[in-house]
């Protein structure tokens, strides 16, 4: 029997063959199967699905390719960064596997505009020569965004003259923040960190956490990371809505109006916080309408903290709305005592 029909029965059979199933039966070569099946596959008789060792064969019939591409839950790729579309890329995820097929239309709109801002920052401003994709569907669907360039808070230090990561992890946080104003709002991490289940940064030294089954903030040392690498989590059944998101943080006309600040992060050692981290904690803040400042995790702050935002701040932005949430009453005293 020729090799080609033997290939064609198998598929009749089957709904998707790969090399080694052709070569167990034959005996023939690896490297002659292959190149039988790329000549039925120029012939128009069979497709090529998945690739590496997720690669399979099946007939060239729309039902049975449209099959087989749902079976895809896991996609690994890497891209050269020159003229890279991260629409094109979100696309090929779409068209090439199941991993986007089935799922809640909402969540679709998540998955969609946090893989596409995730992206689009690793292409503009990583200067990495190389971005590696990987995303998944399990009972979570996950993606990670790598690349191999000058790293996120290595970036907002040099180009906002800080001191360390840590201060280029608090400037990220407040959301606006970007260190191309021409080309971005500085809106896509902040709005991703909040719509995610687990979202995570890992740049340089640091792990920035943000988990909001839990609703905390978590950094963390770890072994030198080159590059950045962000990870997203999501639950494939959740009912989230990215626009219940934006409605929490924007205004009347949507612009980005308000953000939350943890000030748990700008604490050095200290349960007596000073001026001069209260006033890093209320840096850039000037562009918001309205500021939430979230003392989770700290028993009490110094008269001079409350003193610079309560009374100083406050009073040089009049317009801006300042709420203090989860204070202790030691705060309370100290944050009235201020504005008296």
């Amino acid at each position: 029997m020729q090799i080609k029909t033997l290939i064609l029965e198998q598929l009749n059979k089957k709904d998707s063959i790969k090399v080694s199933d052709i070569v167990k039966k034959t005996n023939f070569s690896r490297v002659y199967v292959s190149r039988i099946l790329k000549e039925l596959r120029e012939d128009g008789k069979i497709v090529l699905i998945g690739k590496s060792n997720q690669a399979r064969y099946v007939k060239a019939e729309k039902k049975r390719i449209l099959k087989e591409i749902k079976k895809i839950k896991k996609i690994k790729k890497n891209y050269l960064n020159i003229g890279l579309s991260e629409d094109f890329i979100f696309n090929e995820v779409k068209k090439n596997s199941g991993i986007l097929f089935d799922i809640k239309k909402d969540l679709f709109v998540i998955i969609n505009y946090a893989f596409t801002e995730m992206l689009n920052n690793a292409i503009d401003h990583s200067r990495s020569e190389e971005i590696e994709i990987n995303i998944e569907k399990n009972g979570d669907i996950k993606f990670s965004i790598i690349d191999k360039g000058i790293g996120i808070f290595n970036n907002i230090m040099k180009k906002k003259n800080l001191a360390n990561q840590m201060e280029a992890i608090q400037d990220l946080l407040k959301g606006k923040q970007t260190t191309d104003p021409e080309k971005h709002s500085g809106e896509g991490v902040f709005f991703t960190s909040k719509i995610a289940d687990n979202f995570i940064i890992e740049s340089s030294n640091k792990r920035l956490i943000f988990n909001n089954n839990i609703e905390d903030v978590f950094v963390e040392d770890i072994k030198r990371v080159d590059g950045t690498r962000v990870v997203f989590i999501i639950n494939a059944q959740s009912n989230k809505k990215l626009e219940d998101v934006f409605r929490e943080y924007t205004g009347e006309n949507f612009e980005f109006s308000k953000t939350r600040v943890d000030v748990r992060l700008y604490k050095m050692g200290s349960i007596y916080i000073s001026r001069s981290q209260a006033k890093r904690v209320m840096n850039a803040l000037g562009s918001f309408k309205h500021v939430i400042l979230d003392f989770k995790h700290i028993k009490t702050v110094g008269q001079a903290f409350a003193d610079e935002i309560f009374r100083v701040w406050q009073n040089n932005h009049p317009d801006i709305h300042i709420k203090a949430v989860n204070t202790t009453e030691n705060i309370d005293f100290m944050i009235k005592r201020a504005i008296k």
